[in-house]
This record gives C-alpha cells, sequence and structure tokens, in this order.
C-alpha cells in the first residue's frame, strides 16, 4: 500500500459508515469521509480529527456522476492513489414495501442508491485502485439480500420483513460484486461483501439491536485482509453468508 493507507468510506457522515471511517482511522489511516451533505460532512471530519484519526472529507453524491468523477479526482491530487474503498452509502426507501403494493419509484430510487451508485463510485475510484499495491473493495450489504436466507433454503428463517426494494436491492447489489470479482480476476484487488447485521441507525429507526460501532467491524476486517486473503466472499461477523 502507498506510505500513508487512503481509504475512502461512502456515507461515512454518521451511523455504521462514520464507525467504518473511525475504525480504519484508528490504524493510522487517512481517510476520506465521502458525504453529500456540506455540514454533516463537515462535522463529522472535526470529530473524527478530534480523535485523532486523519480524516478529510469528500463531497460525494452516490448518485451523480459529476460527483463521483470530482471525488476521485480530489483524492488523486491529495494521495495519487486509494488503498481501500468502502461502498457503504445505502437507503432503504421507507417501509412498507409488500410486492403487490410498492411504487415502482421507490425500487428505482433504491436501486440508483444502493446498486448503481456503488457500480458509478467503484468505476470512478479504480484507476486509483490499481495504483495500489493492496487495494481493497468492500460492498457492505445485508444478509437480508441473501436469497438463500431469504428462501429459507439454508435452514434459516427468512430475515427481515416482506419487502420489494430494499432486500432486492442487496441481491442485485451481491451479484454484481460477484461480477466485478470475475472481470478483475488475476488481479491484486480483493473485493468482498459486509453484513453489519441489525444495527441501531436511522435507516431503520433505531430499532436495530446492534451498536454502529459493532456492525463496523466487518468492514474493517475485510478492508484489512492479508494479500493472500479471501475475494469473491460474502461475510458478517459469524462467518460467511450463503448467497
Amino acid at each position: 500500500m502507498s506510505q500513508r493507507t487512503i481509504a475512502l468510506v461512502t456515507g461515512a457522515n454518521k451511523g455504521i459508515g462514520y464507525e467504518i471511517a473511525a475504525g480504519l482511522g484508528a490504524l493510522g489511516w487517512s481517510v476520506g469521509v465521502g458525504a453529500r451533505d456540506d455540514r454533516r460532512r463537515t462535522d463529522a471530519v472535526e470529530k473524527l480529527r478530534a480523535t485523532g484519526v486523519d480524516a478529510f472529507g469528500v463531497p460525494l453524491d452516490v448518485t451523480d456522476d459529476a460527483s463521483a468523477t470530482a471525488a476521485a479526482r480530489l483524492i488523486e491530487e491529495r494521495a495519487g492513489c486509494l488503498d481501500v474503498l468502502v461502498n457503504n452509502a445505502g437507503i432503504t426507501g421507507g417501509m412498507p414495501q409488500e410486492p403487490s403494493r410498492v411504487d415502482p419509484a421507490t425500487i428505482r430510487a433504491v436501486v440508483e442508491t444502493n446498486v448503481i451508485g456503488v457500480i458509478r463510485v467503484t468505476n470512478a475510484m479504480l484507476p486509483l485502485l490499481r495504483r495500489s499495491a493492496s487495494p481493497r473493495i468492500v460492498n457492505m450489504s445485508s444478509s437480508v439480500g441473501s436469497l438463500a436466507r431469504q428462501s429459507g433454503a439454508a435452514g434459516e428463517q427468512a430475515p427481515g420483513p416482506v419487502a420489494a426494494a430494499y432486500p432486492p436491492s442487496k441481491t442485485f447489489l451481491n451479484a454484481v460484486t460477484v461480477q466485478y470479482v470475475r472481470e478483475l480476476s488475476g488481479t491484486n484487488i480483493l473485493i468482498n461483501v459486509g453484513c453489519p447485521g441489525f444495527v441501531a441507525t436511522d435507516l431503520n429507526g433505531f430499532r436495530g439491536v446492534r451498536t454502529p460501532e459493532q456492525g463496523a467491524a466487518i468492514a474493517v476486517k475485510l478492508a484489512t485482509l492479508p494479500d493472500d486473503g479471501p475475494t469473491g466472499k460474502f461475510f458478517e461477523d459469524a462467518g460467511e453468508v450463503p448467497w
């Protein structure tokens, strides 16, 4: 990796994303706080810096091509490369989302952020990641995106409510991740999917049972994999998640 490891975390102004940035920063890394809201991004950077983290703000709206391009340019000018990308930004689209009643516009909005946003940012950052000695991409998904668990094929109770936008968006994200793994096979880029568990954040009205710091742990683990670590896998704290 570069002399000082450089990471970018999207949606890092609060919740799990903030704790991922804090966890990576505690390792002595320089961490880009990707967020579209100027005030929240600035507040998060100041808070991280107050704890000793080398944090810097990265204006980034994952739904906007120009924003992703500008974010890549900022990181290139600052560091010349990128070692770790954590695609954390995401939305639920609100509930309920029963398939028979969901507004198609809700599905479009969720996929735009949770899937296309990941593709947009990843593609913008790939040239910088290729310059790293040990590049890592971590896509934050959810066990509700596991078809095996949703269908009960894994012998487990299907998690979460019946919903046609958020869980399928994570299934879509998982599938896209596998395609990146296939395309980048033979390179040194390790790409994995992480599930933070049911974390209490504003995404779910703080109904979760885990803390954001606990939820961030899997991302930190996948961001710090050794060069011979796994790629193209889906993990939670307890181990591998079935697709």
